[in-house]
């Protein structure tokens, strides 16, 4: 049954993700706000598995979030589009497309651990995107909880500008309220029932003043950079009301100038009521974000559109396969309408699409409505040619938003299918998956005809094999990981290849000269035609971009080929004996003797490791990565007697290494891994591992 789309002006529309580092209580904190906004009857507890938002079997099993998943809710009359995504960097990508079509978000950080790694990284992607946002310290009932120090930490490790606007009365097992600053009251919570229950007094302990005093004073001191009338206030000593410093405070934050801290306990229902009064009263609607810049199809620039510009704009940010209506397309309106039964112009594919049906999505549940507004994130229904950051919009106005990054995988594994009659079945999973997750690559091996794919670490892909056996249905033999290793040149070189073929009827004739020069690091391949006078047809150019392409996938030791420069500067062709393909092949051949001339270099991936141990393992540790290959970066230090140790470490040597970790500080140390960039291998490991010698 379709239901007609619930009218909400633009200003009272929030678009939020919840992003944090694994365990920091993200999905927790997502789950009581789906009960206090009455979307859920009852609480979902992770440790349970009855999240509503890990809907996914392994998300119950695992415990960890591994889709971002999207719901809808409302709060003080206000619509709150939520996306909770993963915190486990294996699956960074799904927070990278869900903060591109956010307006703000909540950062998660546990009063433990404070600022940890992975909750670094997505707080430089929602920098790259330029996303307000809010921090939340949770977990402030657990032993060792700091609030101060996070915020210390925030300040430290992300040069963030945060400020308390709120006061935790009591820490740890004493946690009983939150002092809120700006009104000058104190919540306190009710213990016998988990803090669902809380009473406002109008009165600050007297044991807190100092610090509430001191808080206060800060709070202006920022936000006086940003508001003149608060400045004269704050200077002459006047009062300033509550409503005055939230509306300056607002400002800040749609700026990006100021972050500002809450408290509370997720799992202890404590503190949620407050988050979600600052999500209506911080965080930007859609009108209050810049116009997102918008191109042609062949990269131009073609201005910018907005939530209140009529004609319809949406962007495609995900894909997912659903066993009941087929691919859902998750979609945020960016200006106009998207509405069922209509036609809109995709514009990466260069295809029209018709839309089956709209869904507003609550986690793995959904209904069907008439229409979604600007402003709005929905899923579609129907469309055939859609693949992320596809663009849909009128055909006479076409333009495509800024692409989406994905990052490159770094790890590999073969994969083939049990029986006969389960091959064309893999083939299918694995095109469905590939095309869900813009982070996990398929291809086949062109010496041995297996079937290799490529992901962002160990869990990624155990992940997808897991999904291709309960989703898809489909039983697969896997291979231990491999590393995915890159190829380039060493030297420029200069190459020349003929190729004439006679065979009694129509020949085959190609002639090309190219040059081939290594780029710096993260540049890829890059072709230039730099030929005159015609002397090759520009069909025939085509052809040969074509032949750089397929040769750079598997180079001289069958790793794809990167960061090389290949200009075609000389050639000639046979006016009835040349063909696409034949300037293709002698491309390729060119491309593959060049290579070999220039003495390739193999590279590495290089990861960046965190890893947290107690003080007294350290010695074992660190002898341990010693034997790694691995460079120190720095160490610091951690709550309750652990210590942080920074290394970049090449993937190779990190297989395995949660088990000797664990060994070595009897169950207590962990570890975050992240990619970092890509370098030459030693003569000695090339030689040991491929038996290369120059």
């Amino acid at each position: 049954m379709t239901t007609q789309e619930r009218n909400v002006a633009l200003e009272d529309i929030r678009n939020i993700g919840i992003m944090a580092h694994i365990d920091a209580g993200k999905t927790t904190t997502t789950e009581r706000i789906l009960f206090y906004t009455g979307v859920s009857r009852k609480m979902g507890e992770v440790h349970e598995g009855t999240a509503v938002m890990d809907w996914m079997d392994q998300e119950q099993e695992r415990g960890i979030t591994i889709t971002s998943a999207a719901t809808t809710c409302y709060w003080r009359e206000k619509r709150i589009n939520i996306i909770d995504t993963p915190g486990h960097v294996d699956f960074t990508i799904e927070v990278e497309r869900s903060l591109r079509v956010l307006d703000g978000a909540i950062a998660v950080f546990c009063a433990v651990g404070g600022v940890e790694p992975q909750s670094e990284t997505v707080w430089r992607q929602a920098d790259k995107y330029s996303v307000p946002r809010l921090a939340f310290v949770n977990k402030m009932d657990r032993i060792g909880a700091d609030f101060f120090h996070v915020i210390d930490m925030m300040k430290t490790r992300l040069g963030a500008n945060a400020v308390a606007v709120q006061v935790p009365v009591g820490k740890e097992e004493d946690f009983r309220g939150i002092i809120d600053i700006i009104d000058m009251k104190t919540c306190y919570y009710d213990s016998d029932v988990l803090g669902a229950v809380y009473r406002v007094e109008e009165s600050i302990p007297e044991e807190y003043k100092a610090t509430v005093d001191e808080c206060r004073e800060r709070l202006f001191e920022v936000l006086s950079d940003y508001d003149e009338e608060i400045m004269a206030k704050f200077l002459e000593g006047e009062p300033i009301e509550p409503a005055k410093i939230r509306s300056a405070l607002r400002k800040a934050v749609i700026k990006n100038a100021i972050f500002p801290v809450f408290c509370g306990s997720s799992f202890k229902n404590k503190g949620v009521q407050l988050l979600l009064d600052a999500v209506v009263d911080y965080l930007p609607s859609p009108i209050d974000v810049p116009p997102v810049k918008v191109h042609t199809v062949d990269g131009k620039d073609a201005g910018t559109v907005c939530a209140t510009d009529t004609f319809p704009g949406a962007l495609i940010f995900k894909i997912m396969s659903d066993p009941y209506v087929g691919e859902l397309d998750f979609v945020r309106v960016y200006s106009g309408e998207l509405r069922v039964g209509q036609q809109y112009y995709n514009s990466l594919s260069g295809k029209v699409e018709r839309i089956g049906r709209l869904l507003r999505m609550h986690a793995n549940k959904r209904e069907d409505v008439d229409f979604i507004p600007s402003g709005n994130i929905g899923a579609v229904v129907g469309l055939k040619f859609a693949t992320t950051g596809s663009t849909l919009c009128e055909k006479q106005k076409a333009f495509v938003f800024e692409k989406i990054a994905f990052p490159e995988p770094v790890i590999s594994i073969a994969i083939e299918p049990k029986t006969k009659a389960d091959e064309e079945k893999l083939s299918y999973s694995l095109e469905k998956l590939a095309k869900e997750d813009p982070s996990f690559r398929v291809n086949t091996d062109a010496e041995t005809g297996q079937t290799i794919i490529s992901g962002m670490g160990e869990l990624h892909l155990e992940v997808l094999v897991e999904r291709l056996r309960r989703e898809f249905k489909v039983d697969a033999h896997v291979g231990s990981p491999m590393v995915s290793y890159r190829e380039t040149f060493s030297i420029p070189v200069r190459m020349e290849h003929k190729l004439v073929k006679q065979t009694g009827g129509k020949g085959q004739y190609a002639h090309v000269v190219m040059e081939f020069e290594p780029l710096p690091a993260g540049s890829g391949i890059v072709f230039e035609d730099r030929t005159k006078g015609g002397i090759i047809p520009k069909l025939f150019v085509g052809a040969i971009e074509k032949g750089v392409e397929t040769a750079s996938f598997g180079g001289r030791y069958g790793f794809p080929v990167v960061d090389v420069s290949v200009a075609l500067v000389d050639g000639s062709f046979h006016e009835v004996d040349s063909s696409e393909m034949a300037f293709k092949v002698a491309t390729v051949n060119c491309f593959r003797e060049a290579e070999e001339k220039s003495r390739p270099r193999i590279l590495e991936p290089v990861m960046n490791v965190e890893i947290t141990v107690p003080e007294q393992y350290m010695g074992d540790v660190m002898g341990n990565l010693q034997s790694k290959r691995s460079e120190i970066i720095g160490f610091e230090d951690a709550a309750g007697g652990m210590r942080i140790v920074k290394v970049s470490v090449p993937l190779a040597e990190m297989f395995g290494y949660m088990t000797s970790l664990r060994s070595q500080t009897q169950g207590r140390g962990t570890f975050t891994m992240s990619f970092s960039h890509y370098k030459e291998i030693p003569e000695a490991i090339k030689k040991q591992k491929f038996g290369i010698t120059f």
